[in-house]
């Protein structure tokens, strides 16, 4: 009766949240005195996991199974549980596993806690902490049933290495083809760039920068740390950027190491979905910004004075090392 997590991966390389996951299932693991299972779809490799205490893999291959489909991948995780007989299952909070969960929980019958960010509090009975009221607060949830499913925050745990014996068996769950009534003809994936729900540093820009023509200061910033690029909900509806990069409680909530924010104000919502980052920095050339309230580390001044000579040290930083 091992714990089962869900390794997510794309283009058949795992996340990084896979690997978060798997140092967070093995720690609980330790504490139940039981071992890791992953189940993992169309991927090439699983030897990663093994460093992070996973000591099974389910590996599904299947070409049905090459885009995402909640209804689907919720089934393939129900038969996957049941056939390990997993009274805990253990998800991330991705998006993709956001759109499963509730359907998984049904599958299986299973109370679900979602924004986890810590280890659990008790096991018996079993008591999680979550975020809560857009990370402004936490609860304490305790779940009764006799399977339960947790969902944890991202960036709350790290990754942990605790190398286990790996072991892979082919796993062939049946498929209904209801499940895949809704027909995607293709996806578009943005090319050379980090994505933002899976960058520890995420640099966003919004109206301080005047317009889309300037948007090269937010890229070459974020190409000098590694980062992804996003914007704040006007930078989007005036059309400078795609909603794509839209980030905030209306758009995609983040849980980066690092934000830096450049000519964002601050209104309430944007900082709800970003909230959950662990350094938040904001440069702007107006002392009274809301956004300086909630900011670890603040630059008064104009973003187009400011942005290139942090760009220049930055560079000059990662040629001395």
């Amino acid at each position: 009766m091992s714990i089962l997590i869900y390794a997510e991966s794309s283009d058949g390389k795992f996340k990084k949240v896979a690997f978060e996951l798997a140092s967070y299932a093995s720690k609980v693991a330790e504490s139940l005195g039981t071992t890791v299972t992953a189940l993992t779809i169309n991927n090439t490799n699983s030897d990663e996991l093994a460093q992070y205490g996973v000591s099974k893999v389910l590996a599904v291959s299947n070409e049905k199974l090459n885009t995402f489909t909640a209804k689907a991948y919720a089934d393939v995780l129900k038969q996957a549980a049941e056939k390990e007989a997993s009274k805990l299952v253990i998800l991330s909070s991705s998006t993709d596993s956001i759109y499963l969960s509730s359907l998984l929980a049904v599958n299986l019958n299973a109370g679900f806690a979602s924004n986890v960010v810590g280890l659990p509090i008790s096991t018996s009975p079993f008591q999680v902490k979550r975020n809560a009221f857009s990370n402004k607060a936490f609860n304490i949830t305790e779940i009764n049933t006799e399977v339960k499913i947790i969902a944890l925050a991202k960036n709350s745990y790290g990754l942990h290495e605790n190398s286990a014996s790996l072991t892979a068996e082919d796993f062939n769950p049946s498929l209904n083809d209801a499940d895949f009534s809704i027909h995607i003809d293709s996806v578009e994936k943005a090319t050379g760039k980090v994505a933002i729900a899976d960058a520890d540093i995420v640099v966003s820009g919004g109206r301080g920068l005047k317009g889309p023509e300037n948007w090269h200061l937010i890229e070459d910033l974020a190409s000098a740390l590694g980062a992804a690029t996003a914007c704040s909900k006007p930078v989007s509806d005036l059309g400078w950027r795609p909603h794509s990069e839209h980030v905030g409680q209306t758009g995609k909530p983040v849980a980066t190491n690092l934000y830096i924010a450049v000519g964002i104000s601050g209104a309430i919502q944007h900082i709800a979905g970003i909230n959950a980052s662990k350094v938040k920095v904001v440069i702007n050339n107006d002392p009274e910004a809301p956004f300086f309230k909630v900011a670890d580390y603040g630059v008064v001044g104009d973003a187009f004075e400011v942005v290139p000579k942090l760009i220049e040290k930055i560079k000059a930083f990662n040629a001395q090392h």
